[in-house]
């Protein structure tokens, strides 16, 4: 993966580092670590500026996960129903805890958006509900963009201290992510196959 990464970055440009960044927030496989990290093996070369390595990689990520947080927004919430009625059991979730979600998501919101840029696995999987749960679209934009920014600074200055060494970061970004993955599955079997729903306690305010 590094090579192709690297000659997409070099041949692109402020504008490889920014496509690579959308993509890799459309489609998670691609590491953002990886990214920034030759990013910033550039600037420490003279090749890149620090800044317009900011602002490229920051614009993507934010692309990146508006597309997903519109694909929530034109969903909807009311539209949202009638698919966990139906198919909630293989989510293992129901229309209550859809609720819970829906009040969390709106007195936690910011919080959870910009702590969730820091992790892996789910950084990009949160702008769905961020869309679904209406979260506004300006407060989204600066949220992911804050903690996009701080994740970035974080990758590309790893990559300017470490230099050429950063490129064997690709040797263990992928296990983690495999990793992460494989949890995330392990636990959705777990819970699949111990959850048991609710008798039907829903009260009034929880029906739309």
């Amino acid at each position: 993966m590094t090579d192709w990464v690297l000659r997409l970055i070099d041949a692109g440009g402020y504008w490889g580092i920014f496509l690579l960044m959308v993509l890799e927030n459309v489609f998670p496989p691609i590491p953002s670590e990886l990214i920034m990290g030759i990013g910033g093996i550039r600037v420490g070369q003279g090749r890149m500026d620090m800044v317009w390595l900011q602002v490229a990689g920051t614009l993507g990520t934010v692309v990146g996960n508006y597309f997903w947080y519109l694909v929530g927004h034109i969903l909807g919430f009311r539209r949202l129903k009638p698919l966990v009625d139906r198919y909630g059991r293989w989510a293992t979730l129901e229309w209550h805890d859809v609720m819970v979600l829906d009040r969390l998501f709106g007195k936690y919101g910011e919080a959870v958006v910009f702590v969730f840029r820091f992790m892996p696995a789910f950084r990009t999987m949160i702008s769905l509900p961020a869309g679904l749960f209406r979260m506004g679209h300006v407060r989204f934009l600066l949220w992911t963009g804050g903690g996009a920014l701080v994740w970035n600074l974080i990758l590309a200055y790893a990559g300017y201290v470490l230099g050429q060494n950063f490129r064997d970061i690709d040797k263990y970004v992928g296990p983690v992510a495999t990793a992460c993955v494989v949890g995330a599955a392990v636990l959705y079997l777990w819970r699949l196959f111990t959850w048991r729903p609710r008798k039907n306690e829903a009260s009034e305010e929880d029906i739309i």
